[in-house]
Order: C-alpha cells, then sequence, then structure tokens
C-alpha cells in the first residue's frame, strides 16, 4: 500500500468523493475486509457495499488482497491501494488554476495556485516514475516559526527571499548539456489551528 496517491483522472476523482466510499476507502486502508465485514461498519447492506467496491476497484482506488472460504461461499478480502489520496487539478482540467496568470507574492490566491500546480506536478512526475521503474530525486523542508511581530515576518521574508535567490544565482547554470530543471516553492503562511474534534485525537 503507498502512503499517498494522487488521482488525476475526473471520474475516479468523483467515485472517491462520495461519502459511502470514501468511508470504505477509511476502513480498508486499515486492513484488509471483506463485503460482509464492511456492511456492519457502514450500516449498509452486503450487495450495496459490494456494488460501492466494485466502482472503486474499477478506478484502482481498490484492489483484491485475497480470498476466504465461508460456508459455501468465497468472500474477496480488499484493500486500499494508498493510505490516503490527493485529487489532482487535472481531475478539473479545464479550471484548474494557473499561477502564470497573475504573480502577486502577497497574494493567498497565488500561493493556492502554486500549491495547486506543485500537487499536479509532482503528481504526473510519481506516475511517470513508477512507469518507468524509476526513483524520483525531490525534497520538502516543513517549519514552524511564531513571529514576535509583523515586522519581524516582514524582514524573515526579506532574508528568504535574498537567501534563496542567491542560492538559485549561484547554482542556475542556463547553458548546462544534461542538467536537468527544477521547481522550487517556498511558502509561508498562518498555521491553521486544529478544531476540537481533531484535538480530541491523539
Amino acid at each position: 500500500m503507498l502512503d499517498v496517491t494522487v488521482i488525476e483522472d475526473p471520474e475516479a476523482a468523483a467515485v472517491s468523493l462520495d461519502p459511502i466510499r470514501g468511508r470504505l476507502l477509511a476502513e480498508l486502508a486499515a486492513g484488509p475486509a471483506s463485503a460482509t465485514m464492511l456492511a456492519g461498519k457502514v450500516g449498509l447492506p452486503r450487495q450495496k457495499v459490494n456494488y460501492h467496491l466494485k466502482a472503486l476497484e474499477r478506478h484502482g482506488l481498490v484492489e483484491l488482497a485475497g480470498e476466504r472460504r465461508k460456508g459455501n461461499v468465497t468472500e474477496r478480502l480488499m484493500r486500499a491501494t494508498a493510505a490516503s489520496y490527493v485529487i489532482s487539478p487535472l481531475a478539473l482540467a479545464a479550471v484548474q488554476p494557473d499561477p502564470d496568470r497573475f504573480r502577486d507574492q502577497l497574494s493567498a490566491r497565488w500561493l493556492l495556485a502554486l500549491g495547486a500546480r506543485l500537487v499536479r506536478d509532482v503528481g504526473a512526475l510519481i506516475t511517470g516514475a513508477a512507469k518507468a521503474r524509476k526513483r524520483l530525486a525531490t525534497y520538502a523542508l516543513d517549519g514552524e516559526v511564531r513571529f514576535a511581530s509583523a515586522d519581524d515576518r516582514a524582514a524573515f521574508v526579506q532574508e528568504l527571499t535574498a537567501g534563496v535567490s542567491a542560492l538559485i544565482r549561484k547554482y542556475h547554470a542556463a547553458d548546462a548539456e544534461g542538467g536537468r530543471d527544477h521547481r522550487i516553492v517556498v511558502a509561508l503562511h498562518p498555521t491553521v489551528k486544529p478544531q476540537p474534534a481533531e484535538l480530541s485525537h491523539p
């Protein structure tokens, strides 16, 4: 099972967004189960669960984990293909965000468009690397900082911009034969506070 997979197909995205199917995916991410086992957990008849499982299987969101005999019946044990799923902007290709339409470093909507492009591009790279049976070279840095004042935040942004820009100038080799272009995205936004329901879980 993958840690996370990106859904690019519009039909697969629509299937995954159904609340019942989302619940089934969550149950199957925890471990393989049959339609009968799932029926009791989600409060639906086994036939209905089977219907939803077949839709998920058609789009590669669940897969056969094994079979077991129960009396005269052979039960199919299904499992999720990933622990979690992200829907790529490619699923809404005609209206996906385009960060090149406008550039405003202080715009939250531009940051959102950059994030959407990041999901789209990395999702496509993961798919391509899997088909080529190659590793994908990526890097990510995640941190949290508390600013004492708005002035400190502005100073941080200024230093961050200068530092990253200096590194780009130092290592960018526009004429290097055999070199490969890489995209750099640096984001800064307020931390989202956990909701009360989230606080109750460890």
